[in-house]
């Protein structure tokens, strides 16, 4: 099918929520994909942090594959086996004792927002929520609820009982919780949708041992930043806490939709059967599919690979600021999460569009910001050749 076609389908037929660029995508292999042209592009998008094992990933693939001919959906009413193997993957990875796997980040935002509230219903009848000012937790009503102002125009009354605080201010934090109505504290442990934004040195310990203080659970969205993407599994282990409650989506089910809140025994004991639940969540498809990702990060070494890899990422991006401090701000970022915040809107799109323009795709958020999503597996001359992409579009724009 042509391009042309393709759009046209989309336009005719296809809810108007996106801001599309004018590129059907047909085809994917590792860091690389192809449009209905047979344009190939570098994807540092990954499906917005979702490919992390690039695109069609063999043991991925297979997985699938070997699934689908057996058995892709029973009923959760039902001990399924996958699900349960890959629930005990995940806790022996991680702080938690217990699972509940749903289909998107925003389910799982949901589900944690449920836990948190019965959990408060259950020890004197907390139920308020404090969130970040410009945090992204999804777009289904209790998530919204706890998101950025931005997107929440047009949508309310929204659900009652969220607060908002400044991300990275522990006096914003402080102040809030004398409310003794607080239930929990739930934050991104870097901001992707802000625009790559970074906790203050020490400020996730301060809200940890807040909550703690205070006996209010804390929520980490590690939706985007989870499953190795910042060269540890899981985000929070950069900085030394765990929190009560962790929700994951993305990367988790290798590109098949796959979610989850995690949690300890202490504090899953308070849903019981009938308190919540999903059709699709947790089915065999996508766990042999998300087995299949986290134990080709085991085995292929992708968490150190990602942290080195970043780094060096990092620093080529440093020496891009050096040669192009007219545009460029600020860069920052933690293994292959990364940000370059531009002086203004205007360079940050032109940028971006002549970076995609030139084979490299990335993702322009909060106006600014290219976001730069590769996968774990990303090779050193495909950074390079990024950098070299992002610096020749910077030459354009900058007319020099």
């Amino acid at each position: 099918m042509s391009t042309k076609q393709i759009i046209s389908n989309t336009k005719d037929y296809v809810m108007n929520t996106y801001g599309r660029y004018p590129i059907a995508m047909i085809k994917g292999k590792g860091s690389w994909v192809w449009d209905s042209e047979g344009k190939k592009y570098l994807d540092f998008v990954t499906g917005i942090a979702v490919n992390n094992l690039g695109h069609c990933h063999p043991s991925v693939t297979k997985a699938i594959r070997e699934q689908s001919k057996q058995l892709m959906q029973p009923c959760n009413l039902f001990h399924i086996e996958k699900q349960g193997e890959f629930a005990k993957m995940l806790s022996e990875n991680s702080f938690a004792d217990k699972v509940f796997f749903c289909n998107s980040g925003t389910e799982a935002n949901e589900g944690a927002i449920k836990l948190a509230r019965k959990w408060g219903a259950d020890n004197g009848g907390k139920y308020k929520i404090l969130h970040a000012r410009d945090s992204f937790h999804g777009r289904t009503m209790g998530s919204l609820s706890a998101t950025s102002k931005s997107y929440q125009a047009g949508f309310k009354p929204l659900v009652p009982g969220f607060k908002s605080i400044t991300y990275g201010k522990i006096e914003s934090l402080e102040k809030a919780l004398q409310d003794n109505k607080v239930c929990a504290v739930m934050l991104e442990p870097i901001q992707g949708e802000n625009g790559v934004v970074m906790p203050p040195e020490g400020y996730l310990k301060k809200v940890r041992a807040l909550c703690t203080k205070n006996k209010v659970l804390l929520i980490l969205d590690e939706v985007q930043v989870g499953m190795g993407r910042t060269g540890k599994l899981f985000a929070y282990e950069h900085y030394g806490i765990k929190p009560d409650i962790m929700t994951l989506s993305k990367a988790l089910g290798g590109g098949i939709p796959c979610g989850a809140f995690l949690t300890t025994n202490k504090i899953a004991k308070h849903l019981g059967p009938g308190m919540h639940g999903t059709t699709l969540g947790g089915n065999p498809l996508a766990m042999s599919s998300a087995i299949a990702v986290l134990k080709t990060i085991e085995d292929e070494g992708l968490l150190d690979g990602a942290s080195d890899l970043g780094e060096y990422f990092l620093e080529e991006l440093q020496i891009l600021h050096s040669k192009h401090k007219k545009e460029i701000k600020e860069i920052r970022g933690k293994g292959l999460i990364l940000g370059i915040e531009f002086k203004n809107n205007e360079i940050a799109k032109k940028v971006v569009e002549k970076s995609m323009e030139k084979g490299l795709l990335t993702i322009l958020t909060k106006g600014k910001v290219m976001r730069i999503l590769p996968p774990l597996n990303v090779k050193k001359k495909e950074i390079d050749l990024a950098v070299k992409i992002i610096d020749k579009a910077l030459e354009e724009v900058s007319g020099a």
